[in-house]
């Protein structure tokens, strides 16, 4: 008896796959949730998916756009070229070009296609102190890769952001401390 094996033949034309990233929402009224958005920007980040974390309103350790710190071989992490972190709409005129330099950016390279995760933490309070314009946002949201998945965090997340968003979860303690 003689056996042969036979190798299947396939079509080499590409299959143009692609799977449409999503656009994530990471809300709550406590500031202490950004650790698990980050734990898994890290996690996909090792797993060799490229990740951009922009921290809008951070400051204080000499990190601009064009300074990122590198948190594995796959995610770069900036933030904003300022001493300080923002929590107030009062910014001097360095703060503001400092962050809308940072935004443009961020559109830039996301635009660009050089990231398949983008997290932009703390992008509420922004658009809510009135520093970055929610029209843009969801402009940005709209002619962004379709590949591209985007987390954006912050508490009170304005309501056209939540209606274009693909997911939103809110974070809310379920007991009392």
């Amino acid at each position: 008896m003689v056996s042969q094996v036979e190798i299947p033949v396939f079509d080499a034309r590409p299959l143009n796959l692609c799977i449409e990233g999503l656009v994530q929402v990471f809300t709550s009224v406590h500031r202490s949730f950004f650790t698990g958005v980050m734990a898994q920007a890290l996690r996909i980040a090792g797993q060799g998916t490229s990740v951009l974390v922009v921290q809008f309103l951070k400051g204080g350790i000499g990190q601009g756009y064009d300074r990122p710190v590198k948190l594995s071989q796959s995610l770069d992490w900036i933030r904003c070229d300022i001493p300080r972190c923002i929590d107030t709409p009062e910014v001097d005129e360095l703060e503001l070009r400092s962050l809308l330099k940072l935004w443009q950016h961020t559109q830039d390279v996301v635009c660009q296609g050089q990231y398949d995760l983008v997290v932009l933490d703390e992008l509420s309070l922004a658009i809510n102190f009135g520093l970055i314009s929610q029209t843009e946002v969801l402009e940005f949201l709209k002619r962004r890769p379709r590949h591209i998945d985007i987390i954006l965090t912050g508490q009170e997340m304005p309501t056209a952001i939540l209606e274009v968003a693909d997911q939103i979860t809110e974070l809310r303690r379920s007991h009392q401390p």
